[in-house]
């Protein structure tokens, strides 16, 4: 990809404002893309209303919560709570994208169009919690309140590039976190439910993973230091919601999302798509970021194999404790 606008001035000095300029092509051609196989759907078609009824409160016959009523296992309910508070923060992530990528143009008319579809997930998901009784309502309530008033700042604020591969990455670890909640759920109508949320974080990652794709072409070395500094820096949007340490050790414990999910199933898959460790014609310093991402990569699969045997040792004694 050539750029002949006078307005870029020398790519050899690369600024925020010269890579969204340079991009906006690409993001209107990923945009329509993105507009001709996204299906709209409705949120309140996936919710169980039948199963619901009134809790205490304002009405007579309100029934207090008791986690007996729902079908959902424990551990789905825990990363049902996980996954929802993270979508509770959309205000916060509309206005990190939209301070960085702009509201005007392809860039705004994306920031806007995603934000629409991302409320989607927390209106789905907050109905079907309460319709289906899976969770306390009032911890629920109180987690969002002390989680949405904390806000939310990325990691990768500083800077577009940054961004960018961060989205191309977490969308993808959304969308498995999703899947893997729904399958480990308990309960068939969650599954489909979490599905269909699914299938959008997938093509947001699709979006973001060829905008990426643009940028290498653009500036290699610039968006290898930024993916170097992703992959290694990289933590979930949820990682500032109360308790989440010891969330995040049971969904592990409970395979919907561990070292293992995340290098096989997150980080490689973007890696292999965009050829990243393939790439040549670098600088130093891209060449540098290169290689320290690979060694990164080697590393968290020697971790993530450390896990996997004591995540299959603590499986042999439940099933010896249970069998005996």
């Amino acid at each position: 990809m050539t750029i002949t606008s006078p307005h870029l001035g020398s790519p050899a000095v690369w600024t925020d404002a010269k890579l969204l300029y340079a991009l906006e092509e690409v993001v209107e051609t990923e945009l329509n893309r993105h507009l001709k196989v996204a299906k709209d759907w409705m949120p309140h078609e996936y919710v169980p209303w039948s199963d619901g009824r009134n809790f205490p409160g304002l009405f007579e016959d309100g029934e207090a919560w008791d986690k007996e009523q729902s079908k959902v296992t424990e551990i789905g309910r825990i990363a049902l709570v996980v996954n929802l508070l993270t979508e509770d923060n959309l205000p916060s992530y509309h206005h990190e994208i939209a301070s960085l990528f702009g509201r005007d143009g392809a860039w705004g008319t994306w920031v806007h169009r995603w934000t629409a579809e991302e409320g989607r997930h927390g209106i789905v998901m907050r109905d079907y919690l309460l319709a289906s009784r899976a969770v306390d309502p009032d911890k629920l309530e109180a987690f969002r309140m002390q989680h949405m008033s904390e806000g939310f700042e990325s990691d990768n604020r500083h800077s577009m590039l940054h961004s960018v591969a961060y989205v191309a990455f977490q969308e993808l670890a959304t969308r498995i976190s999703h899947r893997n909640t729904g399958h480990q759920s308990g309960d068939p109508v969650c599954d489909r439910m979490l599905a269909r949320i699914a299938t959008d974080e997938n093509l947001h990652m699709v979006f973001y993973r060829n905008l990426l794709k643009a940028a290498f072409e653009l500036a290699p070395d610039l968006t290898m230091q930024a993916v170097r500094d992703v992959v290694v820096n990289f933590r979930m949007p949820g990682h500032g919601m109360p308790g989440f340490e010891r969330f995040a050790a049971q969904m592990a414990i409970g395979e919907v999302y561990n070292m293992r999910i995340h290098h096989d199933d997150v980080l490689q898959p973007v890696l292999r798509h965009l050829k990243v460790m393939e790439i040549d014609g670098l600088g130093p310093e891209g060449r540098q970021a290169q290689e320290e991402l690979g060694m990164f990569m080697g590393g968290l699969d020697a971790e993530a194999l450390k896990f996997d045997e004591k995540l299959a040792a603590r499986k042999a004694r439940m099933a010896a404790r249970a069998a005996g």
